[in-house]
């Protein structure tokens, strides 16, 4: 049996292209697995195979552990006991005892075999993407391989597959077998699986790349995309800045009567798309956002990030946008909160309860106001209404009662996850570092480092010449952006 061993891990490494240690450690979890099945209780079975002979031993574990984590004699050992001490094992060590390697009848034969052909299928899945990584969050082609209701597979080629959910497709979007596909490359977790390759066409990268393939400028960085706000399916915002002052950015990715722009917005299921010139300052970058909506006053509030803006009257609902779509976008691309209003109008904030209804509940303004004058003025009075109430409301009928009544509870839940994603972004903030002053904030940002999560994950060699401090220093900044590691 030991040839055997040998030969398996030489032909199947060999056959698959993978580390010969892959396809060892897969046989002795099937070893494993085997000499398990002559014990009825849980235990903890081993194998360790000789990489050189074959030769193989089993052992069953017992692993030392404190209080809180002993759950079964058959596998754990308190480490304060005096068993524990008379082994000298301390917290984490293992106590091993050798016992009859397994006898390979069928029925352990078949599942050995079933754990090998997971684990090598394992193996070859995270080679794949290993080879993929290099292109993570850039434009892909790939050809659909397989429809589900949720998923559309698609093949990458080089036996590479990606996962490509119905959510991150463009609104309206319908794919078939044998169709060619792009999208944006990324990578994702799944629970007991491991990693798994994924696409998304709804991302704000995929109008980046696909301004990339159209404009040579932008591909040569002579023209920089310095913000985007997308709602997938519907509406784009772009901002853009030219290195080279004898070159129109606008123009430059409009192209020859709208061409460039146009091939851009085919490939996204005709989604318009807006382009405007960038500016350091938020106020005039606003202004060329809302344009040709034209803006009269600007207040900004630099401390809390909001704007108060007054546009034209005539003007209002332009810059507002359908269902509020081009003041939210403007919001999103210049990272300011903002609060509009006409010359003789109140201010509409983003968080002004017709704004809520109107963003999160999908109504358009007549009805958010119908709710408001009846006293529905949040999402959660809609939600805890009954249909009664609601069909009170003038042109309100039961159709549209329980349509609303549904949209309540899918906007509480989404009103609560993005409370949870604000308050976590938050804290992965650079600001949120005491040690950090705002002059280090900036060289650290420039250095492509934003995140609290990206500077825990540098070396104090790494980031002392960013910041131009000692290594110790770096040090201790590092482990305050790692503090939540320990907590």
């Amino acid at each position: 049996m030991n040839q055997e061993i040998l030969m398996v891990a030489e032909s199947v490494s060999n056959e698959k292209d993978l580390p010969k240690d892959t396809i060892f450690e897969a046989i002795e979890l099937a070893l494993a697995s085997a000499a398990k099945k002559r014990y009825q209780e849980e235990v903890d079975i081993r194998v360790s195979i000789d990489r050189e002979t074959g030769d193989f031993e089993t052992f069953r574990c017992w692993t030392a552990v404190d209080f809180e984590n002993y759950e079964n004699s058959e596998i754990h050992i308190l480490a304060d006991s005096d068993l524990a001490d008379e082994k000298e094992l301390k917290e984490g060590d293992v106590d091993k005892e050798q016992i009859e390697n397994p006898d390979f009848g069928r029925i352990a034969a078949q599942a050995a075999k079933q754990v090998i052909v997971q684990k090598v299928r394992d193996a070859e899945r995270l080679e794949i993407i290993k080879k993929f990584r290099p292109y993570l969050n850039t434009l892909i082609n790939g050809t659909v391989k397989k429809v589900t209701r949720e998923f559309i597979i698609v093949d990458l080629g080089d036996n590479a597959e990606a996962s490509l959910s119905r959510r991150d497709l463009v609104q309206g979007e319908i794919y078939r077998i044998g169709d060619r596909i792009k999208g944006i490359l990324g990578e994702a977790e799944r629970e007991n699986r491991g990693s798994q390759l994924i696409l998304s066409r709804s991302a704000k990268e995929m109008v980046v790349e696909l301004f990339k393939l159209e404009v040579p400028e932008i591909a040569e960085e002579v023209i920089q995309i310095r913000a985007v706000a997308r709602d997938s399916g519907a509406r784009t915002k772009i901002a853009v800045k030219t290195n080279d002052i004898r070159i129109d950015p606008v123009g430059a990715c409009v192209g020859m009567r709208g061409s460039r722009v146009q091939a851009v917005s085919n490939e996204l299921g005709s989604e318009r798309i807006d382009i405007v010139v960038w500016d350091d300052d938020p106020a005039k970058l606003l202004i060329n956002t809302l344009s040709p909506a034209e803006v009269t006053s600007i207040v900004l509030d630099e401390e809390n990030g909001t704007m108060e803006v007054k546009v034209k009257d005539e003007n209002l609902a332009l810059a507002i946008g359908r269902n509020g779509q081009n003041i939210r976008l403007a919001s999103e691309l210049i990272g300011w909160q903002i609060q509009i209003g006409g010359e003789n109008e109140d201010l509409v904030t983003e968080d002004s309860p017709e704004n809520k209804l109107i963003k999160f509940m999908g109504v358009d303004s007549d009805l958010a106001e119908k709710l408001i004058q009846s006293g529905f003025d949040t999402i959660q009075k809609i939600s805890e209404a009954s249909s009664e109430d609601l069909e009170s409301i003038e042109e309100i009928d039961s159709e549209i009662s329980e349509a609303l009544l549904e949209r309540s509870e899918a906007a509480l839940l989404e009103l609560a996850l993005s409370d949870i994603e604000e308050e976590e972004s938050k804290d992965n903030t650079l600001e949120s570092i005491d040690l950090l002053d705002n002059e280090m904030i900036e060289k650290l940002t420039k250095n492509n480092v934003s995140t609290k999560e990206e500077l825990a994950d540098l070396a104090s060699d790494e980031l002392a010449p960013i910041l131009e401090i000692s290594e110790d220093e770096a040090g201790k900044i590092i482990m305050a952006a790692r503090a939540d590691w320990f907590n």
